[in-house]
């Protein structure tokens, strides 16, 4: 027979309505809470960081190489298709993807109004994935049709769209301006929403070719590579790879400095989820300490009697050890069911709302990472042992003779 695990059943099991049945719910309690707390912030953090990175993904790519040029506007510099870089990409290591682009400034007018934009011209090789979940209508542009000119396809964002008046299957001039200005019929045949209101009031796409022939470039010539690696969070690496690949004619620009005080804003995020952790796990702990003390000072009588029978003071500490473990198992279990299931209907129900105006997504949204759910059970599992071992110290002090005599 385990001793200590005996008499902690003994001792976990108080009738119902005594204070240690009382005092022993306070602690699973604020276990169950304090998990299902930590559980639900962690998704919500991780969710709208990588919410909010996809956004920024679909204008600003991982990695981008340019024509290496000091003009600072958005009239780009020729790069050519026909290099190492762009022609072996796959084998640069950490390189997922490229695809070319160029880009030209227009304005998009109306009868009644107008708006200036930045024609984003893509082909064939560009990734539609990403915008699958930001098309709010229509459909993404045909692009790299053998049309001669180019397609006339659009796409527009619902913030343009709003502003003049247009929606799916309506044609629209945009205007490129220059020494001889010029004006192309599209046709608006989708509608995207980030809620970047810097990307949303200033990006429209449509087909690369069109941008090559108001550039008198040949097909040949893009304005950037778009690049997008295996994993974000070795970005570095993967840019010193591409870096290594570039000719000296070429520069490199990374995503998180392209939108640095974005990426800045998440990082803030991050220290502030430290904060909210520490408070949380401290809360947690000294909650524990103090129902273990309580239960300790309830059986008192109880430590008096096996010492006076000669049990040795490790065999008491670990017997309340077990009944704090045994209070962490069943916090856990409901902790991680109120957690998880808050998360679930959250992300199905999507009940909880945010200002798109402000947060940059329209509802709280939700990431599912095992491994950091995993890590927090196990760190709670460790750190409140480690705090219940600790507080046991108190019954190498306890003198048998005075706790037979101790009055409740």
């Amino acid at each position: 027979m385990n001793v200590p695990v005996f008499l902690a059943r003994k001792v976990r099991h108080a009738p119902e309505g005594s204070f240690s049945a009382t005092v022993t719910r306070v602690g699973v309690a604020s276990i169950a809470l304090g998990l299902a707390i930590l559980i639900v912030a962690f998704a919500v953090l991780f969710g709208y960081k990588r919410t909010i990175e996809q956004k920024i993904f679909l204008f600003g790519a991982h990695l981008q190489v340019s024509k290496f040029t000091n003009n600072a506007s958005y009239e780009e510099t020729a790069l050519p298709l026909n290099t190492s870089l762009y022609r072996d990409s796959t084998r640069i290591p950490g390189v997922r993807h490229i695809q070319a682009v160029a880009l030209k400034a227009g304005i998009l007018k109306t009868p009644e109004e107008l708006t200036g934009v930045i024609l984003k011209g893509v082909g064939r090789d560009y990734d539609w994935n990403l915008f699958r979940g930001s098309l709010v209508a229509g459909e993404v542009p045909t692009v790299g049709a053998d049309t001669g000119s180019g397609s006339t396809q659009l796409l527009i964002s619902k913030l343009m769209a709003t502003q003049l008046k247009v929606g799916v299957g309506d044609a629209i001039p945009l205007y490129f301006l220059g020494n001889q200005p010029r004006a192309r019929k599209m046709t608006v045949v989708g509608i995207y929403e980030t809620g970047l209101e810097e990307v949303d009031k200033t990006i429209a796409l449509g087909d690369i070719r069109l941008v090559q022939k108001l550039n008198r470039w040949g097909p040949d010539s893009v304005g950037t590579y778009e690049i997008y690696v295996n994993n974000f969070d070795q970005l570095k690496s993967a840019a010193d790879n591409v870096f290594e690949a570039m000719t000296p004619y070429m520069r490199l620009t990374r995503v998180t400095d392209q939108y640095r005080p974005l990426f800045d804003w998440m990082l803030l995020l991050d220290r502030n989820m430290v904060i909210l952790l520490t408070l949380i796990t401290f809360v947690a702990s000294f909650n524990m300490v103090s129902v273990l003390l309580v239960l300790m000072m309830e059986r008192t009588p109880m430590i008096g009697l096996l010492k006076a029978l000669g049990g040795a003071n490790s065999l008491i500490r670990r017997m309340f050890v077990f009944v704090g473990l045994n209070m962490v198992g069943w916090g856990l279990l409901i902790g991680n069911t109120v957690g998880l299931g808050i998360c679930f209907v959250q992300e199905r129900y999507k009940l909880i709302p945010l200002d798109p105006k402000n947060y940059f997504i329209s509802y709280v949204p939700i990431a599912w990472d095992w491994q950091t759910i995993l890590a927090l059970n196990a760190a709670t599992v460790v750190m409140i042992g480690l705090v219940l071992w600790l507080s046991t110290v108190i019954i190498n002090r306890i003198q048998p003779i005075k706790a037979l005599a101790f009055k409740k």
